[in-house]
């Protein structure tokens, strides 16, 4: 069996980067009390610039597929490959483009080059970890010379005041209010991709991929990060967006926004720590042996409250060693982790032998995700 190793990254963020102040003329102003949550969840997240795939009056200037198909060739622009030498692409995302086809297909399309396997990967976060295996698992089978696994968000396209103004009634309680502005103000756009060879890199410092793993939690939770159902009805048949008499009723009941259950949030957050905790048990991860950690997360007050808990366990890794780039660039979901690998390698901060455990946690439904590296 090869090794598989991350020899590149690359990333794209659209336009300038967006100050909190400028916030709502890219997403748009829905209402006095909107505003009033949105300054609460930026106090909390600790956001201070994001990017917009829409210009300043909110209109689109891209689709998905092109800001993946931007970091793809970014990425390459960093690699010893040209385009044409990728055999294997797996990209993720929260939302694609299309319903149908896969988002794979139209970022495949986007960069108009010859015929090669694809694969696609729709959750939340944790869908970036799903491609970055998929693509490892192709490599070290020797099916695949160059496997590339890209991640990309459009995520402010759900938040212009369109999306909320017919679904009144629906957000009317202050729980389910603030479950469609938390990721109003904290998700943003743009595009991350790696690429994963037999060999390293000879011109800049490669990372072995010592395992992937993966775990998802959603026999024992509900969803929690969703769209496609209203807040009240989200696990139940007559709920589920497409079972209304037309996508127009289903936008009016507040199933076509996206939500965050707060309060489910952190529950699930404990049992995140618990299956990082079984891998320290388990003597997959020696906490003290991390030189580097690149833990995605939505919010500086979710990183608080998960140091508060690992704290008192022995498998906390000392802060100094955390990497990340959130207060910059935003939360950009399936991007983030690829993202804050590529700034990683630009700054060249890992020497040979460092270890390095980049952790992807997923609200949608309680998965979390590990990949733990070796800088060569």
């Amino acid at each position: 069996m090869n090794e598989a190793y991350l020899t590149a990254a690359g990333s794209f963020l659209p336009g300038a980067p967006v100050t909190n102040e400028e916030m709502g003329q890219y997403i748009g102003v829905i209402d006095g009390k909107s505003e009033r949550l949105g300054r609460l969840t930026l106090r909390q997240n600790k956001i201070r610039t994001r990017h917009y795939a829409l210009n300043a009056d909110g209109v689109p200037l891209y689709t998905n597929a092109q800001l993946a198909s931007h970091a793809i060739k970014d990425l390459v622009s960093k690699s010893e490959l040209s385009l044409s030498d990728i055999d294997f692409l797996a990209a993720s995302t929260t939302q694609g483009d299309l319903i149908v086809p896969g988002h794979a297909s139209t970022v495949h399309g986007e960069l108009g080059v010859g015929p090669m396997e694809i694969a696609s990967f729709q959750s939340v976060c944790a869908s970036s970890m799903m491609a970055a295996k998929s693509a490892v698992l192709n490599v070290r089978a020797d099916d695949k010379r160059a496997a590339v696994a890209v991640g990309s968000e459009f995520a402010s396209r759900f938040f212009r005041p369109g999306f909320y103004q017919d679904a009144r009634e629906a957000i009317a309680r202050d729980d389910h209010r603030m479950a469609a502005e938390f990721l109003r103000w904290t998700l943003s756009d743009g595009a991350g991709a790696v690429i994963f060879e037999p060999r390293p890199n000879d011109r800049r410092r490669s990372f072995k991929v010592e395992w992937i793993k993966l775990v998802s939690l959603a026999a024992q939770f509900d969803v929690c990060m969703f769209a496609g159902a209203s807040a009240d009805t989200r696990m139940e048949t007559e709920g589920v967006w497409s079972h209304y008499p037309s996508p127009i009723e289903a936008a009016r009941n507040g199933a076509v926004m996206l939500l965050q259950d707060m309060v489910l949030l952190k529950r699930i957050i404990r049992a995140w720590v618990g299956e990082y905790l079984k891998l320290v048990d388990d003597e997959h991860i020696n906490p003290q042996a991390i030189d580097w950690l690149l833990c995605h997360y939505s919010a500086h007050s979710l990183r608080t409250e998960i140091i508060s808990i690992l704290e008192g366990t022995g498998g906390m890794i000392d802060e100094e060693k955390w990497f990340t780039n959130l207060p910059e660039k935003g939360n950009t979901g399936s991007a983030a982790l690829f993202i804050m690998l590529d700034e990683f390698m630009e700054k060249d901060l890992a020497k040979p032998g460092d270890q390095i455990l980049c952790v992807v946690p997923e609200s949608g439904r309680a998965i979390v995700s590990f990949m733990l590296l070796t800088a060569q």
